[in-house]
């Protein structure tokens, strides 16, 4: 079969511009429609909530009236998803959790219906759903790293390792990077022991850096491990060294296998004077150091940081033996995990039923 006419022709000078442009807006308005059609059905299903709750307390309907509703529902409308008896509790869970319209149209409503079932099977306390699905929406995190993200208590790790941000950055850039960190990382993803040295953990990070990502959080960008930097005609190497997007400089990441010790952080300053001198640029804030130790003392970690003029955190990792047996077998594999942040997206199906 020959090529068409057109296929043949030599488009016309700017037509790939525009081409590309029209794609991007053609894109851009199926997400926004996307995202429409599901603010639309949370809503729906919020207010159907509301409903079942508001006759059941005013008029001490029973909980038959749900699968008489059901199946009253699925009649009407036999082509729409939704309306089985389990989802339907759902829908008065829901709305039950979130007795405020306002904050359902301007938040509960932009993640997809799967997504506040996650928040409603997960969680029981209404500020961690709260935190948790501020975060979903930020970041448009899958179903399933929400899942991971709860499972692994990423509200409980974030912002509470060692640091000396609040006396060495300014503000709002110290309350930023103390968020950006967590105590302790989870590394089970590895599939690595407590026995594990420094450069197979190193090694094994690197080669699975998707989920390295994952759990370093939001903004971080991977550039590279075992940096070299050469200084005075000496070489030393960097383990691993990102840039932080939102706070706009780089992060040198320290490995150690072992304790803590206080001249731990006199190597990390090194990197950090000498990454601020031979790579950041003049718009890049200061470099930032985070020393990743296998246990440490709070209190000496505290001490050893109170004279150092840069900015340092101090936080421990933990591996897969120190994960209790039910949770290494409820986490997702590496394979999972990549399908997710590769090909995850908005779904507004209902998996309910």
């Amino acid at each position: 079969m020959s090529d068409s006419p057109i296929s043949m022709t030599k488009p016309p000078e700017g037509y790939a511009d525009w081409l590309a442009d029209l794609k991007g807006r053609i894109h851009a308005a199926q997400q926004r429609a996307t995202l429409a059609v599901n603010r639309e059905l949370v809503l729906l299903y919020w207010q159907i909530g509301r409903d079942i709750l508001a006759r059941q307390a005013e008029q001490g309907w029973g909980a038959k009236v749900i699968e008489r509703l059901a199946h009253d529902l699925r009649t009407a409308f036999p082509a729409m998803k939704g309306f089985s008896p389990r989802n339907l509790k759902y829908m008065r869970a829901f709305a039950e959790a979130w007795p405020d319209a306002d904050f359902v149209q301007q938040a509960a409503a932009q993640l997809p219906w799967g997504h506040n079932l996650v928040l409603l099977d997960r969680l029981n306390s209404p500020e961690e759903r709260r935190w948790y699905l501020a975060k979903a929406i930020e970041h448009n995190w899958s179903r399933n790293v929400l899942n991971i993200q709860i499972e692994t208590g990423l509200l409980a790790r974030s912002g509470v390792a060692v640091t000396n941000f609040e006396a060495r950055l300014p503000k709002p850039q110290s309350d930023l990077a103390r968020e950006s960190l967590k105590d302790p990382y989870r590394f089970d993803f590895l599939g690595l022991t407590d026995e594990a040295q420094e450069r197979a953990i190193e090694n094994a990070l690197v080669k699975h850096v998707t989920e390295f990502l994952l759990e370093l959080g939001a903004g971080f960008a991977f550039v590279g491990r075992q940096v070299l930097l050469n200084v005075g005609g000496d070489e030393f190497f960097i383990d691993l060294l990102f840039y932080h997007l939102k706070l706009r400089c780089y992060v040198v990441i320290e490995l150690k296998g072992g304790k803590f010790k206080p001249e731990h952080l006199g190597q990390l300053g090194f990197y950090l004077t000498a990454v601020d001198r031979q790579v950041k640029s003049e718009q890049d804030n200061p470099t930032i150091g985070l020393l990743l130790c296998k246990s440490k003392n709070k209190v000496v970690a505290e001490y050893a940081l109170g004279d150092k003029t840069q900015p340092m955190g101090i936080a421990e990792y933990k591996l897969l033996e120190s994960l209790p047996a039910e949770l290494q077998t409820s986490l997702p594999s590496i394979e999972q995990i990549e399908r997710e942040l590769t090909g995850g997206g908005i779904s507004t199906e209902d998996d309910s039923e």
